[in-house]
C-alpha cells in the first residue's frame, strides 16, 4: 500500500514541476512579447493557457483520489494538500501572464511610452521568486522558502516606482498618454500579483516541511 501511495506522490510531483515549468515560460514569454511588443507571442501565451488549465485539473482529481483512497497520514497529507494550494497558486500565475500578453495586444502597433525600466526588473524578480518557491517545495527546502518570503516587499517597491512615473511624469502632464501608460500600470500590478502567489507556495512549503503555519505569522520566520 505505500510503496503505491509513494508511487502516486512521485506522480503527482512530476505533473506539478511540468506545470510550474509552463507557469514560469508563460511568465518569460508574456515580458518578451511586451518588450517587441510581439502580437504572435502574445497570442501564444493566451492560447497555451489551456494546457495548464488541463494540467491543474488532473492534479486536483488525483489529490482527491489520494485522499478518498490512500487515506495518507503526517507528512504525505500535507504533500497532497499542499499541492492542491499549489497548482491553484501556479494557474493563477500563469492567468496573469495571460493578462500580461492581453496588455501586450492592446499596446501592439503603438510606439511604447517609455523605455521599459522598472517593469523588467520586476519581471526577472517574479521569475526568480517563482522558480525558487518551485525549487523548495520539490527539495523540500525550508530555508529556500523563507527566501522567497523575506523579498516578497522588494516587488511591491517596483511596483510603486512603476506607478509613480507613469502618473506623476506621463498622465498627470499629457491625460492623452493614458492609453499607453495605463497598459503598463496593469501590467506592473500583475507582475506584482506573480510575486505575491509565490510568496503563497513559499508559505504552503514551510507548512509541507515543518508541520507550521507562516502565514500571516511573520515572527515565525525569526
Amino acid at each position: 500500500m505505500q510503496r503505491h501511495l509513494d508511487q502516486e506522490l512521485e506522480k503527482l510531483k512530476l505533473n506539478l514541476l511540468k506545470m510550474g515549468t509552463l507557469t514560469e515560460t508563460a511568465i518569460h514569454e508574456s515580458v518578451e512579447a511586451l518588450k517587441s511588443l510581439n502580437e504572435e507571442r502574445a497570442r501564444q501565451v493566451i492560447e497555451n493557457d489551456q494546457i495548464i488549465d488541463a494540467i491543474e485539473n488532473g492534479i486536483d482529481e488525483a489529490c482527491l483520489d489520494l485522499l478518498a483512497l490512500q487515506q495518507p497520514m503526517a507528512v504525505d497529507l500535507r504533500f497532497i494538500t499542499v499541492s492542491m494550494k499549489i497548482a491553484t497558486d501556479l494557474e493563477r500565475i500563469a492567468d496573469l501572464a495571460v493578462d500580461i500578453s492581453q496588455r501586450v495586444l492592446v499596446l501592439a502597433g503603438k510606439p511604447l511610452l517609455k523605455p521599459l525600466i522598472d517593469i523588467p526588473a520586476l519581471a526577472e524578480l517574479a521569475k526568480q521568486m517563482t522558480k525558487d518557491a518551485l525549487d523548495a517545495f520539490v527539495h523540500k527546502n525550508a530555508d529556500l522558502a523563507q527566501c522567497v518570503i523575506v523579498r516578497d516587499s522588494e516587488p511591491d517597491a517596483l511596483r510603486n516606482a512603476v506607478q509613480e512615473e507613469l502618473i506623476n511624469d506621463y498622465m498627470s502632464k499629457d491625460p492623452s498618454s493614458a492609453v499607453r501608460a495605463v497598459p503598463l500600470l496593469l501590467i506592473a500590478r500583475h507582475l506584482e500579483r506573480i510575486c505575491d502567489h509565490a510568496t503563497n507556495i513559499a508559505e504552503d512549503v514551510i507548512y509541507m516541511v515543518k508541520a507550521e503555519v507562516v502565514k500571516h505569522h511573520p515572527e515565525k520566520l525569526c
